[in-house]
């Protein structure tokens, strides 16, 4: 059975077979012994797992609905009462199924590596780049995600310079890439001691954790090593060795940093497959803006591109300028609600890439 969702196709007799060949894979001998091969083939089962209970679980609700307006219809009050209770659920549990047809990327189901970056203007964008890794973190940890912080620059007076964090979780690279892009914040400013409205930026980028599937080549002589003392506050060992490691793409100019591992060799293994990670998101994003014919979603920081506006005052609104999804809700949004954000986003860009074909 195929449920068409969003122009595409969720196909669960082909997610079946495939569940079934996991299952035979596993059971072969020696399957367990390659650890990470064992580690990844469990999480696709997984995440396959929980697809086809959904597609279950909606299919009996949607009979159980086709079944409760016949009922009513014929007069019925008792059935239209119930079907009036449960048709909420069922338009959430169909809302969350659509999403689940649309992240059919090939690194969709990776785990993410989120930067976030203030922009120009001092504390303030720091401070915006606080409120954005709050809010990240917020919706990670509502969706039981592990979240790892790899590296992160204090601002001088408040806030973040920058942060890197890694999030485990199913799909979180879907989903956190609808928040690639740069964020804008209109607010009375905490700092400025006449009170007046003040306009903050910051960039985020989300790049798909990469696994031995997908090689990204990087060789030695493009790459330029510094390594420093960590800073901020923390264990034993910090700032008392230059464990700390800034990575440098000379060909693409991407820098990387990572300094919250325990040793040298481990951030720079840690920085290495974060640009890696990157690397391979740069190259899908030129590949996008060769078919869209449209700037890909990572801008340089200037910034007459934001993605999203938050505005504090003199009203509330949060609103997406891809999609036009909007909220007066700002408080919830920035507390990590925003399921309706990428919800939207996702059915945008899954329109788009079937307009393009």
């Amino acid at each position: 059975m195929k449920l068409k969702l969003y122009g595409g196709h969720f196909d669960v007799e082909r997610k079946k077979t495939r569940l079934h060949e996991i299952d035979q894979l596993q059971a072969l001998e020696g399957f367990w012994e390659d650890a990470e091969n064992a580690a990844k083939t469990q999480k696709e089962k997984s995440i396959l797992e929980q697809s086809i209970e959904s597609f279950n679980f909606i299919s009996t609700q949607f009979d159980d609905v086709e079944l409760l307006v016949e009922y009513a219809e014929d007069g019925d009050e008792d059935s239209l009462k119930e079907c009036l209770e449960i048709h909420p659920q069922f338009v959430s549990h169909l809302k969350e199924l659509k999403q689940k047809a649309t992240l059919s990327g090939e690194t969709d189901p990776n785990n993410a590596i989120v930067s976030i970056n203030a922009g120009a203007g001092g504390t303030e964008s720091c401070d915006w780049a606080n409120m954005l890794s709050r809010m990240l973190t917020r919706w990670c940890e509502s969706k039981k995600m592990k979240v790892k912080i790899l590296d992160h620059q204090y601002g001088d007076s408040a806030g973040i310079k920058s942060i890197t964090f890694h999030v485990e979780g199913n799909f979180a690279f879907g989903m956190l890439k609808s928040e690639t892009g740069i964020h804008r914040l209109v607010r009375i400013s905490p700092f400025d001691s006449n009170a007046r409205r003040h306009t903050s930026f910051a960039s985020v980028f989300v790049s798909p954790e990469l696994d031995d599937s997908i090689e990204v080549e990087v060789l030695d002589k493009d790459l330029k090593i510094d390594v420093y003392r960590s800073g901020g506050a923390g264990g034993q060992s910090v700032n008392t060795t230059d464990s700390a490691v800034r990575m440098t793409h000379l060909p693409s100019g991407i820098v990387v940093t990572c300094q919250n591992e325990r040793s040298q060799l481990q951030n720079k293994q840690t920085a290495l497959k974060v640009l890696k990670s990157r690397l391979y998101e740069q190259e899908m994003e030129k590949k996008r803006a060769e078919q869209n014919k449209v700037e890909a979603s990572k801008k340089e920081i200037g910034w007459g591109s934001q993605i999203r506006s938050y505005v504090l005052h003199p009203y509330k609104l949060v609103k997406d300028h891809r999609t036009n999804f909007e909220t007066s809700n700002a408080e919830k949004v920035l507390d990590g609600e925003l399921d309706s954000f990428m919800g939207a986003y996702l059915e945008y860009n899954s329109l788009s890439e079937v307009n393009n074909e």
